[in-house]
């Protein structure tokens, strides 16, 4: 149980896959204006992750593996990926309109968002279990989620401050996103 804890908590604080590992910024960027789609974003990429996680994990030990077909794992994952993120357009486009209005363009790009595909590699690479598996992609979705809402907070008072003229728009947001990564860099001794 502990040692599902720190695969949890290092992959939410300590590899967070946006601040540490720097995958996922388009969405990062994109969709954290405001926190209701930042919170609607993360909790889709949460969903695809832990979804895309079981079902690489199962194709990959039981039919690639056995086949002598490890070299085919990217593409398989990014169509397990697809399927997912397609689900997920469906239903949030049927339940939920006003989120996936906001979400636009960034919902469909979860697909090749690299910290999906990253979490799905990396738990393979790792020889992780299936739980092992499933509680990081987990805590990956849940990083994720809380860089993005920490992110939306951060860019609706940078957005309201004074500043420069020439810091306002995309510099002033990349240099709070440095702010905001350098931050997490505090929790990189927390599991060492």
């Amino acid at each position: 149980m502990k040692e599902l804890l720190v695969i949890l908590l290092s992959a939410m604080l300590v590899d967070n896959f946006v601040l540490s590992k720097f995958m996922g910024i388009c969405p990062f960027l994109g969709v954290s204006k405001k926190l209701d789609s930042a919170v609607g974003m993360g909790a889709a990429v949460t969903f695809v992750m832990v979804c895309a996680t079981i079902c690489t994990y199962v194709i990959y030990s039981f039919i690639l593996v056995p086949m002598e077909l490890e070299y085919l794992k990217t593409i398989a994952f990014i169509l397990i990926i697809a399927l997912f993120v397609q689900l997920v357009e469906m239903i949030l486009k049927k339940k939920v309109p006003s989120l996936y209005k906001s979400l636009g363009v960034y919902l469909p790009l979860i697909t090749t968002n690299c910290a999906v595909l990253g979490v799905t590699i990396l738990n393979i690479d790792n020889s992780y279990t299936i739980i092992q598996s499933i509680v990081n992609s987990l805590g990956a979705g849940l990083g994720f989620t809380l860089a993005l809402v920490i992110f939306s907070g951060v860019r609706s008072r940078v957005n309201s401050a004074d500043i420069p003229e020439t810091f306002k728009g995309i510099p002033s947001t990349l240099i709070a996103a440095s702010v905001v990564s350098v931050s997490f860099m505090g929790f990189a001794g927390l599991f060492g």
